[in-house]
């Protein structure tokens, strides 16, 4: 079920940028500290493949990730990824370690690859609802209202209108 989930999630990603023209793909938006959709897609990427890198070796460490700025410059390119992660998440469930620092001090905390594609899918609706509101400056209206909406929250929109 997460897995369906994460790919109808990705899918939704990949429609939007099928449709926006690569102007409004590297475009600074004001109201996001001139970050870029282009920029919001990379990490949302980035994040994905350094949880399938890690997956091998049973460690993963976010703050490690590459950052890639074809992908943040190139609609094209972040398309081709997202396919790609969608054809890479499909693996077993096992324990994984998870290495941080903060404060200069190395954190690593226990998780399993089924919480972290979880912490990911959570992640990515995030980023996708910072995504709308740039779209929403650039008066670009390409999504349905429930993107980048938590799934418990869509829920709860349908039960007040019951």
């Amino acid at each position: 079920m997460l897995q369906f989930t994460i790919n109808k999630n990705l899918d939704e990603l990949i429609n939007l940028l099928e449709q926006l023209d690569a102007k409004s793909y590297q475009q600074p938006i004001t109201s996001l500290s001139n970050a870029t959709i282009g920029g919001h897609t990379r990490h949302i990427i980035e994040m994905y493949l350094c949880l399938i890198e890690g997956y091998k070796n049973g460690i993963v460490n976010y703050d490690k990730r590459k950052r890639d700025k074809t992908i943040e410059l190139n609609k094209e390119s972040a398309i081709k990824k997202l396919r790609d992660i969608k054809t890479k998440i499909a693996e077993n469930d096992k324990n994984i370690l998870l290495q941080n620092t903060f404060n200069g001090l190395p954190v690593i905390t226990k998780s399993s690859y089924q919480r972290e594609l979880l912490y990911n899918l959570e992640h990515s609706i995030h980023h996708q609802a910072l995504i709308k509101v740039a779209l929403l400056e650039i008066q670009y209206d390409l999504v349905d209202e429930d993107f980048g909406v938590a799934q418990s929250t869509i829920e709860y929109r349908k039960k007040c209108v019951q």
